[in-house]
């Protein structure tokens, strides 16, 4: 554990001082091809700096954060587009590189409402934005409670074991980014929008995957890939039915960078399952924009129906295609064994700053 936090240290510190070289680059070239081409190495070394980290921990933290986010922050930054670009994020360097290498987003003030708000990104209250304490205190009694139990997985059902890694992989991204949220929001001083909501009460894959279900990835995406698509689809099949490309064109995205994060997480070739994953997904979500425009609204399913049944088709999805291919690689296993190891070092490093407690003994 020594040696991969050292690499953490080097690769961090490198990032610190490439974004440092992009907000430089960002004051003195106007957006466009010129600040692209500049910003292209910066992005082929994000792709390469997480190699250099093997814990799933903070290799696949560093690569969701860098190789992912990061990477396509700075493609929007190139165009004068997304987080990088606005008026909180251009105003300091500290701002600028959070914004760049922490998985969160400034929340500005929210744009006028206009008439026609199909498919635009929604509005969270702000009443929503910021969870309760007690709500993060179940959740992490939990994720204790999951870290536990998983030394008696060999008494367990392999089927329940499966429901178990989505219940922990959700509490473990919803905690672990909140919590820098928390200290992102701490030293900028600036209000965030959330990662997560509730993504435990969506009524459809839409309402999951656009509104609920990590945030932060959804907004990258739609400003990459869904916007633009739909943009060139409106001029080849109308307004109307642009969505369905720009849909599909987004998971196809999501699938492949998924694929390359599996790859920083367990160093094998893909076999695919995570893209048919994320494709059947998105003919899905396809499928109910169809059903949706069809019946324009005369009819729906009641809330607690279809609440279960798009919770029920992502955890039974999850399980058949998305986590076989960890578990093969056990991936769960390595990341047990580097809480132990985490916990193990931050206690020697305590016990050499702080000393040993001493023992005294009655004679």
């Amino acid at each position: 554990m020594e040696g991969e936090i050292r690499n953490f240290l080097k690769v961090w510190l490198s990032i610190l001082f490439c974004l440092c070289c992009c907000y430089a680059i960002g004051k003195a070239i106007p957006k466009g091809k010129t600040r692209l081409l500049f910003l292209i190495p910066f992005v082929c070394l994000f792709f390469y700096l997480p190699l250099n980290l093997s814990t799933i921990f903070l290799g696949g933290n560093t690569a969701f954060y860098i190789a992912w986010l990061g990477n396509f922050k700075l493609l929007l930054f190139a165009c004068g587009k997304g987080p990088l670009s606005s008026q909180y994020s251009s105003r300091s360097l500290l701002t600028f590189v959070s914004v760049a290498c922490l998985p969160i987003k400034i929340q500005e003030n929210p744009p006028p409402k206009s008439q026609n708000q199909e498919n635009q990104p929604p509005v969270i209250p702000t009443d929503q934005t910021h969870k309760s304490s007690l709500n993060y205190a179940i959740k992490g009694v939990l994720w204790a409670f999951l870290v536990v139990i998983h030394d008696y997985n060999e008494y367990i059902h392999p089927k329940i074991i499966l429901c178990l890694l989505c219940l922990h992989l959700y509490i473990f991204l919803d905690v672990v980014l909140a919590v820098v949220a928390v200290l992102a929001r701490t030293i900028l001083g600036l209000e965030l929008e959330p990662q997560f909501n509730e993504p435990h009460l969506s009524t459809s894959l839409q309402d999951f995957w656009g509104k609920r279900w990590n945030l932060m990835v959804s907004s990258i995406l739609r400003q990459t890939v869904y916007e633009p698509t739909r943009n060139i689809s409106t001029r080849v099949v109308g307004r109307r039915w642009s969505p369905i490309p720009a849909v599909l064109a987004t998971f196809l995205s999501s699938a492949i960078m998924h694929e390359v994060m599996f790859y920083y997480l367990l160093r094998a070739k893909p076999t695919w399952e995570v893209t048919w994953f994320f494709l059947l997904h998105g003919f899905c979500v396809t499928v109910e924009i169809v059903i949706k425009k069809a019946l324009k609204g005369r009819w729906q399913l009641p809330r607690l129906i279809s609440g279960l049944f798009t919770i029920g088709f992502v955890m039974v999805t999850s399980c058949w295609l998305f986590f076989p291919k960890p578990l093969q690689r056990r991936a769960d296993v390595r990341a047990f064994e580097e809480y132990a190891a985490l916990r193990a070092f931050v206690r020697d490093c305590s016990h050499a700053v702080f000393g040993r407690p001493s023992i005294t003994r009655s004679h």
